[in-house]
């Protein structure tokens, strides 16, 4: 009777190791993947933003006196744009209020439907082109830059959380081999 429940608790043991194998595998492969998902999006993202050449106004400038302004872009004066936390800042902080002074704080969609009403104001064709113009980049850095920064940021810890995973369950693993040769 004790030679069966060893050979069945051996053999159940044989199943979890078997188990913990493939649920290793599956959490390195899958952290892995997460892990490829924040290196190519952060990579993409400090690529693209490089490209557009935006770079905040160096320190002591007339353009960080503004307290709406200086206390969130100081700590970058001077540097290029190129992470999405930057991207947010400069869209929040810089974009976002100068276009307030624009149209008296009106947005593109109120002075463009006030142009279209009144077609022969220059001046308010003007300001719906340029309040289009910050809107819109603005937007591509919240939505495009800022969006998929912190869509990379989960990756990242994912990644972490899947990979200490696998470590657990790899050493879960040596532990059952071992049971398995002891018995």
């Amino acid at each position: 009777m004790a030679s069966k429940s060893t050979i069945s608790r051996k053999s159940i043991d044989k199943v979890l190791v078997l188990f913990g194998i493939v649920a290793t595998i599956v959490l390195l492969v899958v952290g892995s993947l997460a892990w490829w998902t924040y290196s190519f999006t952060t990579t993409n993202i400090k690529n693209e933003l490089a490209s557009q050449k935006i770079f905040f106004p160096p320190k002591g400038s007339p353009a960080l006196a503004s307290p709406q302004i200086g206390p969130y872009l100081n700590q970058y004066a001077g540097q290029q744009l190129l992470t999405g936390a930057e991207a947010k800042a400069y869209a929040n902080h810089f974009i976002a209020v100068h276009l307030s002074d624009i149209a008296g704080g009106q947005t593109y969609a109120q002075v463009s439907a006030e142009s279209l009403a009144n077609p022969a104001n220059a001046q308010l064709k003007q300001e719906a082109q340029i309040l289009f113009q910050g809107e819109t980049l603005r937007g591509l850095l919240l939505g495009d830059a800022y969006a998929f920064s912190m869509v990379a940021e989960v990756a990242q810890v994912v990644a972490y959380v899947l990979f200490a995973g696998g470590v657990v369950m790899f050493v879960l693993v040596l532990i059952g081999i071992v049971r398995i040769k002891l018995t």
